[in-house]
């Protein structure tokens, strides 16, 4: 299956103040865009091509196929990220998800710090995740360039993508403050629970 650019879920400016128009157009229609032409032309010939993208992506990630790893999973790491943003979002955690967290994690309030240490301490590019381990157990992870939990067989929850191209235009070298406006202002909550509901 080529891969495709997906529409955003909500209009370019559904998450300001959090996240601009700008930074959405570059995000979503030239880095995503980016991805998805590299990623379709080095899944020319690998005998992949008719597979899922999630097979694609681990697949790619055990046979070390770096270039079509990294272009396929960041395809993945970003088709997730739009769904787990939306229009005033944040708020309140569904309760069996909000239940678990409080369960594996202490807290609502020791999850988000966790969180958002994770998204500050990643050196260089990478993402930030609530992820559910091959424990069923819920953790907080960082993740390095286009590496995903999915890649090694857990199941993302939420990611948060810290790649400098996510945020410079409106945060500037301030990373801290734009992972904190992410977990609290535009994560949707639903979306999550969605997953955590497939994956329990």
């Amino acid at each position: 299956m080529a891969l495709e650019l997906p529409a955003l879920p909500y209009d370019y400016e559904a998450l300001q103040p959090y996240m601009s128009k700008e930074t959405l157009e570059f995000h979503h229609d030239k880095h995503h865009q980016a991805y998805v032409t590299n990623g379709n032309k080095l899944l020319e010939g690998t005998g992949l091509e008719d597979k899922s993208l999630e097979e694609i992506v681990q697949t790619a990630y055990k046979e070390k196929m770096a270039g079509l790893f990294n272009n396929a999973s960041q395809h993945w790491n970003h088709v997730q990220f739009w769904q787990m943003m939306k229009k005033d979002g944040g708020g309140a955690i569904p309760g069996e998800l909000e239940k678990k967290i409080i369960e594996d994690l202490g807290s609502v309030a020791d999850f988000q710090a966790a969180f958002i240490e994770a998204g500050v301490t990643q050196f260089g590019s990478g993402w930030c995740w609530l992820a559910m381990g091959s424990d069923g157990k819920l953790k907080v992870t960082k993740t390095p360039n286009g590496e995903s939990p999915m890649a090694y067989g857990e199941t993302a929850l939420l990611g948060c993508d810290v790649w400098e191209h996510s945020y410079y235009i409106d945060y500037r070298n301030r990373r801290p403050d734009y992972v904190k406006a992410f977990i609290e202002n535009m994560v949707n909550w639903e979306y999550v629970a969605e997953l955590f509901a497939k994956a329990s």
